[in-house]
């Protein structure tokens, strides 16, 4: 008896003991199934390559397969479908390709990677699988996957310019911190001074000896200086022109315009946020949660939110409690916190004034109110005088 008779011959018995026959659906790039039915569509983005599973009504996976990671061959495949439910993570891709099939008539989730434990913490993880669980989820509840909204086309070329720039303040710090400690090992230090003065002030304090070594980065830190400065020049335009409502959120000293370009560009319609206070909790400076009954936690902030606006928060921190910090209700919360004392009392007053500072400036963002440096101090001394 051939392998062929044998497994036909099981067939036959199975269906004689009136179980039910599983078949596995074809594998198909297209098929005339996904255009007469409302579908999900689980896509899986690669770098070259995506793969996809489409699953009808009933729960029933109709096709799988995989495309290009292409504008041309994305568009020619999701346009043949009738608008059906398309779940991606959010990635490097997953802003053209959202709005390449929401121009094609799809419903478009883009999911929170953060979320997806499913899929990163599979033991058996990869591209089909990945295609396959999107689908699922987003055909069940797409709350499951805690759907973030890209910003337009345009925000996100500006915000290109802000991520540029930071990329080279990035490479400037690493380039000064290698001067500082090759100069250090010879027995010497260079003076304090600003990122932006530091070539000239470093270059007439170098050594014969290293002088082959450092003059070429102390040259390249030039240069990242003026492509800098040509940024900034660059921002302050996009500012004045383009996003007015920065000079709302400018009225806090230690919040210059990049600061205020990057919030606002990062966050995009501050409307979708109904009280201030969630803010915190999307850039990410609030602590994580891991309790469970009367167990409490004392976690790390959670970092989930734009990595940049972050750091430029927490860098307008470091102004507002340094020694040329205005007296403002942010710098007196700072200070109680930091005399509470304790192991990195600093570290912690800091980010609690990041995450102060970003509600704030939602705020003034929202109801567009002229800024009072000591409103609360003030009502405080009127309350106290009034008892």
């Amino acid at each position: 008896m051939t392998k062929h008779t044998k497994s036909a011959a099981k067939h036959n018995r199975r269906e004689q003991a009136g179980q039910r026959v599983a078949t596995r659906p074809s594998r198909t790039r297209t098929s005339s199934t996904l255009a007469t039915q409302r579908c999900t569509v689980g896509l899986d983005v690669g770098d070259r390559w995506s793969y996809f599973c489409v699953i009808d009504a009933d729960g029933e996976m109709v096709g799988e397969g995989r495309i290009r990671t292409t504008p041309a061959a994305l568009n020619e495949h999701f346009v043949k479908l009738l608008p059906a439910r398309v779940a991606l993570e959010a990635g490097t891709h997953s802003a053209w390709i959202s709005r390449l099939l929401e121009e094609c008539g799809h419903d478009v989730i883009v999911a929170n990677p953060r979320e997806l434990k499913k899929i990163y913490q599979n033991h058996r993880k990869n591209d089909r699988c990945d295609a396959h669980i999107l689908a699922r989820m987003a055909r069940f509840d797409p709350r499951l996957l805690a759907p973030i909204r890209h910003r337009n086309a345009r925000m996100q070329a500006d915000l290109a310019l802000v991520r540029a720039r930071d990329a080279l303040v990035g490479s400037r710090t690493k380039c000064i911190n290698c001067a500082r400690g090759l100069i250090k090992a010879a027995g010497l230090r260079l003076p304090k001074c600003d990122a932006d003065v530091f070539a000239k002030h470093a270059l007439p304090l170098i050594p014969l000896e290293l002088r082959p070594a450092l003059s070429p980065l102390i040259s390249m830190i030039q240069q990242l200086t003026q492509k800098i400065k040509v940024y900034n020049a660059d921002l302050e335009e996009l500012c004045s022109t383009s996003y007015p409502q920065t000079a709302l959120l400018r009225q806090v000293k230690g919040v210059g315009p990049v600061t205020a370009l990057a919030y606002v560009l990062t966050i995009g319609d501050g409307t979708r946020f109904p009280k201030s206070r969630n803010i915190g909790a999307y850039i990410g400076l609030v602590p994580r949660q891991n309790d469970s009954g009367q167990h409490t936690s004392q976690l790390r902030i959670s970092k989930a939110g734009n990595a940049v606006l972050r750091r430029l928060l927490v860098g307008g921190a470091h102004y507002i409690l340094g020694p040329f910090g205005p007296d403002t209700d942010l710098r007196r919360y700072g200070q109680r916190l930091m005399q509470r004392g304790g192991k990195n009392a600093k570290k912690r007053a800091l980010v609690a004034v990041a995450r102060k500072l970003a509600v704030l400036l939602h705020r003034l963002w929202s109801t567009a109110e002229v800024y009072e440096p000591l409103r609360n101090s003030q009502a405080l001394s009127d309350t106290s005088q009034a008892a």
